[in-house]
This record gives structure tokens, C-alpha cells and sequence, in this order.
């Protein structure tokens, strides 16, 4: 059976929002699958946000309930200048998810289907730094903050730009089946195949917002090696200083110490392992913990809610 995948583009379309979720879909064909790519817009040429023009036909093709339309994200500009697809368009969305077919975004793309009505009563997510601007827009969503992908009745939202590679994994794994999905993982090059629910930030990004060269050397050395044991003098004399001063000028740039790091880090690669079915006692080996139960400590303190 052959499903056909069309693209809804729009001004300022980003490139890797488009590019990465056809590549997904390409490479599957490549390996043997059934899909037939097209790209719509309201417009025969898009002016991408990168300055490269695209070609799309403003004809729609004949749609069915097992087809996808996927509606990459944009250049968001704020303040928001209202909706970026028309009347007519935001019809077809509805009408063809409305026939039982299934419609996915990618970034700033959870517009479009907002503005279709697509949003409302449905979980969505989106990118990190849109989620709140969005929530707003479309308070009868329900917003599910910092994960990769959402699906609720045929309507799949994903998080920014290149999160739109596991978005389009995913949708292959439910028609295809994971080891196709796996197969296309490995012909890109794609370091790994994630789940929707793990975080769009992970723990290397959130704490190298700093400009401390000696933290970013300490956190180089525990990056390669987080599942070993590394002792605060050993970091310390690798980069030249004390173990007083590598803690205070640490802390000072990430919040954490070294230790702590070296812990989230071991925690965030572990429920990786687990989301893909290894048990605790060999993900807990597998990231350098002796056994399971300070791993089973950490994941359940990371379950508790925030106060406030």
C-alpha cells in the first residue's frame, strides 16, 4: 500500500523542519516502503527563512484516510501578525482529519493546526520557546511541555526543527513497523531513534549556557566518561587547578557540582536505555552505576513535582 505524504508549506518555512521529516520518508522508500511524497501551499513559490525558494503546487492531491498531511514549522515572528494559513486551507486540514486521515506538525507548524481547530480538546506540544505563546492562542489544548512528540486521535504535534526526523520516525514505526523505522535510523546516521516523551533539552544543552572555559573542559572530560568513576582530584589536576576551586567555579557556571552532573547526565542516558526496553538493573550497569538502586533513588526523585 502506498501512503501519501504531503507537505504543507508556508512563508518562512525552515528548511530542516521540511527536509529532515522527507528525508525520513525518502529513505524509507529507498529501503523497499510505500510513499508518495507532494508539496502544497497556498503559493507556487515559498521563500524559505534560510533564503532558498521551494516549488509547491497550490493544487491539493486526492487524499485518503490512511494519508498524512505534515505541516513543517516557520520563522516565528512576535508579536504574532495572526494565522499564516488561509480560510480554505485551515478547511482542508479539518476535512481530511475529519475523513480519518492523520494530520502532524513540526515547531511553530502547531499553528496551523490551531488555527484548523485541530488543537482543540487534544494534547499538543511544540517547540520549548513557543509553548507558552501557543498555549495561549489555543487555551482549549492542552499543552504537554519539554517532549519530543505528542499523538492524540491522528493529530501529532512535535517539538522544534529537528525533532521533526523522530516525529516522521515515529509515524514510520506505526505504518512500517520499528525495525523499518531502525533501518532508516541507521541509513541516516541518526545517533539514535527517540521516544515522544523524552525532553527536547537534554542535560549536555541545558547546562552549557555558560562562559566558563574551565567548566566546559570539566564537562568535555565528563561527557566521554560519565560511566566511569572520576574523582573530583582527577578532574581537578586534568584541568589545572584545585578541587576547591574546581567545585566553586563550577557551581558558579552549571549549578550543579561535578558529581551531580556527572549523575544527571548517567540518569538521563539510562531512561533513554529503558524507553527502549532495557531493564533498570542493566541500563543502571550499562551508565556506571554499581547497581540499580541509585538509579531507581535518582529517576524517582526526577518524578516528583515541582513545588509551586
Amino acid at each position: 500500500m502506498t501512503i501519501h505524504v504531503a507537505f504543507l508549506l508556508t512563508p518562512n518555512l525552515h528548511l530542516l523542519d521540511l527536509a529532515g521529516p522527507a528525508q525520513v520518508f525518502s529513505t524509507a522508500n529507498d529501503l523497499g516502503r510505500g510513499y508518495r511524497l507532494s508539496y502544497v501551499a497556498e503559493t507556487e513559490t515559498i521563500l524559505t527563512a534560510q533564503g532558498i525558494p521551494v516549488q509547491a503546487q497550490v493544487r491539493w492531491p486526492d487524499l485518503g484516510a490512511d494519508d498524512l498531511v505534515i505541516v513543517p514549522g516557520w520563522s516565528w515572528s512576535r508579536p504574532r501578525r495572526g494565522p499564516t494559513i488561509g480560510p480554505e486551507t485551515a478547511q482542508r486540514l479539518r476535512r481530511h482529519h475529519a475523513n480519518g486521515g492523520t494530520v502532524a506538525s513540526v515547531c511553530s507548524g502547531a499553528d496551523a493546526l490551531g488555527t484548523a481547530g485541530l488543537l482543540d480538546g487534544r494534547q499538543f506540544t511544540t517547540h520549548h520557546d513557543l509553548a507558552g505563546e501557543l498555549a495561549a492562542h489555543y487555551p482549549q489544548a492542552k499543552l504537554v511541555r519539554d517532549v519530543l512528540y505528542v499523538t492524540d486521535d491522528r493529530v501529532t504535534t512535535s517539538a522544534g526543527i529537528a525533532s521533526g526526523i523522530d516525529l516522521a520516525m515515529h509515524l514510520v514505526a506505526g505504518n512500517d513497523g520499528p525495525e523499518v523505522a531502525a533501518r532508516v535510523a541507521r541509513e541516516m546516521v541518526v545517533y539514535a531513534r527517540r521516544n515522544g516523551h523524552e525532553l527536547q533539552e537534554s542535560v549536555i544543552l541545558r547546562h552549557r549556557g555558560h562562559l566558563s572555559d574551565l567548566s566546559h573542559r570539566v564537562q568535555d572530560l565528563i561527557d566521554e566518561r560519565y560511566a566511569d568513576r572520576l574523582l573530583l582530584s582527577d578532574l581537578a589536576r586534568q584541568v589545572g587547578v584545585s578541587e576547591r576551586t574546581l567545585t566553586r567555579v563550577f557551581v558558579a557556571a552549571t549549578g550543579l557540582t561535578p558529581l551531580r552532573y556527572q549523575q544527571l547526565l548517567r540518569l538521563e542516558k539510562a531512561e533513554h536505555l529503558i524507553g527502549h526496553g532495557t531493564t533498570v538493573e542493566a541500563a543502571a550497569r550499562t551508565v556506571g552505576f554499581e547497581d540499580a538502586r541509585m538509579l531507581r533513588r535518582l529517576r524517582s526523585r526526577s518524578e516528583k513535582p515541582a513545588e509551586g
